[in-house]
C-alpha cells in the first residue's frame, strides 16, 4: 500500500473520501465511530439506537495519532482525511445517494462476529451490491467471545489473534468462518485482511472492538490503503458544488443539513435543489456552516469544499425533501432539470398497476423500490413523506381492480390523522426497517390471496352449520320462518338445507338480523331464516342441527383446499361428509 509522493498542490486536488459506517441495528456502528472521534454519542441516544444521521470530519493530522500504524508501514498519506457518515440501522444508508449510484466511496460494514449476518445485514449488503460500493467488514465486538484476551497494541493483530486460548480461537475461527460462507452465498469472496493479497478479488475482514479499541488501527490502515490505491480517479475535486439533503431541521429557523460530496460552495451562491418531480427549486444561502472536525457542532464559513457535512439556512421557503440532490446554480436551469429529471426517474421506477410506497427521502424510497422490483412486486406510485388522503383514494381505486394492490407500504414514514379516519378496508403497512415492512407486505398478499380463493370457494358452494333455536319460531309454515344460530361458516339466500339423516328441507328465502334483512349471515351470528315448504312443527320440531346441502364435486373441491377453511368450517365439513356417507 505503499505511494508515491504528492505535492501540497496535488493534494488539494483530492477530497476526503466518504465512508458510510452500515450494518444491523446493534452491531456497533455508532461504537466504532464514537471510538474514532473519542466520544460518547452512543451512550446518549434514545435506547442506545442512533436516530438520524450524522457526519464526522476526519482529518489526516488526526488520523496519523490515531494510527501509528500509517507511518509505521511508510505510507505516504495523500487524502486530506476521512468524511464519516453515521446511518440509523434503518436507513440502511439509503439516503446516501447520488446520481450514479451511492454517495459513499466506500463503506465499512459491521457486523457483529458473535452474531453473524442478520437480515438487515443482508438487505444492506444487497444495497452495497447494487451500488457497487467497495466495502471492508469490520468484525465488531471480538472482545466478547469467551476467553478473548486483549493484546498490547505494539503486536500485530495476526499475532494477537493465534496466540488466544485453544477454545477461543477455534470458537473465533468457526464465527468468522460462519460469515465468510454467508458473504460466499451473497456472491463476495472474503478473508482476514492480513490474508487477502489482491484487494479486487476478496473483501477484508477486520476483526475490531469498538469498545476496547482492538483492530480500530487496522481497520483505518485498510481504509487509508484501499482509499488511496483504488480511489484516486473518484475523489479528484470539482469545481462547482454538488451535494445531498440528508435531514430538514424545523427549529425555530428552518435549516438543511447535507453534504457536499463534491466542488466548492460559497455563501454567495446560488443552489439549484431538486423537488420530487426533478423540477428545480432555486434558492440563496441566508446562511452556510460547517461541521467542525471531530465534532457535531457547526461554525459560520463564507466557502466550503468537499467532501464535507454543513449546514444551510435557504430563502427559499418551498418544501424541500430528505435525499434531494443539490448543484451550484449558474443560470443554467434546464440543463440542471434534465439533469434532476433522469434523476429522478432513475430512482422512481412505477409500473402501470400495483401497490403505493411511501418513504421518508429519495434514497429510501429507491431502495425500497429497488428490493421490491426484485421481490417481483409491482408499484403503481411512489412518494416521499407521510401516507396521506391521495394515496388512500389510489389504493381503493386497487379495490376494485386488483384486491392484493389496495395496500400502502410505508418506510419510516407517519401516517397523517385523516388518513386514520378515512381508510375504510384499505390497508397500511409500515415499518422502520426495510426487511420488516417487506415482510409485513408478504404476510398481507399472503393472508389476502387465502381470503379471497375462500370467497371464492364458498361463493360457489357455502358450509354451514345451523343450530335451530326452538325458542324463536315466528312462523310455522309458508314459509317456516324461525331462529338459528351459526355454529360455523355463512349462510346466504338461496342456500340448500339438509338435516342429519341427508333429508333435504328446503332453501333459504331470506335472512333478518335485529329486523332487517340482510344478504348472508356469519359464525356465531343469531338470525331469522324463511323457508319455503316447510311446516316447522312437522319437520323441525325434534331437529337439533341443519347443514348446508353439498354435492360430491363440492365436497371434494373444498377438500383439495381446506387449507383457506377455518377450523370450524373444516370440522363442520366433516359432519357433512359423514353424514353423506351414512345415507348413501
Amino acid at each position: 500500500m505503499k505511494n508515491e509522493k504528492m505535492t501540497e498542490k496535488e493534494k488539494l486536488k483530492i477530497r476526503q473520501p466518504i465512508v458510510t459506517v452500515c450494518g444491523h441495528v446493534d452491531h456497533g456502528k455508532t461504537s466504532l465511530l464514537d471510538n474514532f472521534r473519542g466520544s460518547s454519542i452512543h451512550e446518549k441516544e434514545a435506547g442506545g439506537i442512533t436516530q438520524k444521521i450524522s457526519f464526522t470530519v476526519y482529518p489526516s493530522n488526526q488520523l496519523k495519532k490515531a494510527c501509528p500504524l500509517i507511518e509505521k508501514n511508510n505510507i505516504n498519506l495523500e487524502i486530506p482525511g476521512f468524511l464519516f457518515i453515521d446511518t440509523p440501522g434503518h436507513a440502511a444508508f439509503t439516503n446516501l445517494r447520488k446520481r450514479g449510484g451511492s454517495l459513499a466511496d466506500i463503506a465499512i460494514l459491521v457486523i457483529d462476529i458473535n452474531e453473524g449476518i442478520k437480515p438487515q445485514t443482508s438487505e444492506t449488503i444487497q444495497i452495497l451490491k447494487t451500488n457497487k460500493v467497495p466495502f471492508v467488514v469490520a468484525l465488531n465486538k471480538i472482545d466478547k467471545i469467551h476467553g478473548w484476551k486483549k493484546g498490547k497494541d505494539e503486536i500485530p493483530l495476526k499475532d494477537r489473534i493465534s496466540s488466544q486460548p485453544k477454545n477461543t480461537l477455534n470458537d473465533f475461527n468457526e464465527k468468522y468462518l460462519t460469515i465468510v460462507g454467508s458473504l460466499q452465498a451473497h456472491g463476495f469472496d472474503s478473508d482476514l485482511f492480513y490474508n487477502v493479497t489482491d484487494f479486487t478479488k476478496k473483501i477484508s475482514l477486520v476483526p475490531c472492538s469498538a469498545k476496547t479499541g482492538e483492530g480500530i488501527q487496522e481497520l483505518l490502515l485498510i481504509l487509508c490503503g484501499l482509499s488511496q490505491k483504488y480511489l484516486k480517479e473518484r475523489l479528484k475535486l470539482g469545481k462547482d458544488a454538488k451535494g445531498v439533503i440528508l435531514e430538514i431541521k424545523k427549529e425555530q429557523t428552518n435549516y438543511v443539513e447535507a453534504i457536499i460530496y463534491d466542488g466548492t460552495l460559497s455563501k454567495e451562491d446560488e443552489i439549484a435543489i431538486s423537488n420530487i418531480y426533478g423540477e428545480p427549486i432555486i434558492t440563496k444561502i441566508r446562511v452556510l456552516e460547517e461541521i467542525l472536525p471531530l465534532s457535531f457542532k457547526f461554525i459560520p464559513r463564507e466557502k466550503v469544499n468537499a467532501a464535507t457535512g454543513i449546514r444551510m439556512q435557504l430563502v427559499e421557503k418551498e418544501e424541500i425533501l430528505p435525499g434531494m440532490p443539490f448543484l451550484k446554480y449558474n443560470n443554467n436551469k434546464e440543463e440542471i432539470k434534465n439533469l434532476f429529471k433522469k434523476q429522478i426517474s432513475e430512482a422512481i421506477k412505477t409500473d402501470k398497476e400495483g401497490i403505493i410506497v411511501k418513504a421518508d427521502s429519495l434514497g429510501s424510497l429507491e431502495a425500497l423500490i429497488s428490493i421490491l422490483h426484485q421481490e417481483n412486486f409491482k408499484i403503481l406510485k411512489a412518494g416521499i413523506g407521510n401516507i396521506n388522503k391521495s394515496d388512500v383514494v389510489m389504493a381503493k381505486a386497487n379495490l376494485k381492480i386488483n384486491e392484493l394492490n389496495a395496500v400502502i407500504l410505508g418506510f419510516n414514514v407517519n401516517i397523517d390523522q385523516d388518513v386514520l379516519e378515512t381508510k375504510g378496508n384499505i390497508t397500511i403497512l409500515t415499518d422502520e426497517v426495510i426487511y420488516r415492512v417487506i415482510e409485513k407486505l408478504k404476510e398481507f398478499r399472503k393472508e389476502k390471496a387465502r381470503e379471497i380463493e375462500k370467497r371464492r370457494l364458498l361463493s360457489l358452494s357455502p358450509i354451514a352449520k345451523l343450530k335451530i333455536l326452538h325458542q324463536f319460531v315466528f312462523r310455522n309454515s309458508n314459509p317456516a320462518i324461525f331462529g338459528v344460530k351459526i355454529e360455523s361458516g355463512k349462510i346466504i339466500p338461496g342456500l340448500e338445507l339438509i338435516n342429519e339423516k341427508n333429508e333435504k328441507i328446503g332453501k333459504i328465502k331470506a335472512i333478518q338480523s335485529e329486523g332487517k334483512q340482510v344478504n348472508e349471515a356469519i359464525e356465531t351470528q343469531e338470525v331469522a331464516i324463511s323457508v319455503p315448504g316447510v311446516n316447522f312443527e312437522r319437520k323441525l320440531s325434534k331437529e337439533n342441527f341443519l347443514y348446508s346441502n353439498l354435492s360430491n364435486e363440492q365436497i371434494k373441491n373444498l377438500m383439495k383446499n381446506k387449507d383457506v377453511l377455518s377450523e370450524s368450517e373444516i370440522k363442520s365439513l366433516q359432519e357433512i361428509i359423514n353424514i353423506k356417507e351414512k345415507t348413501s
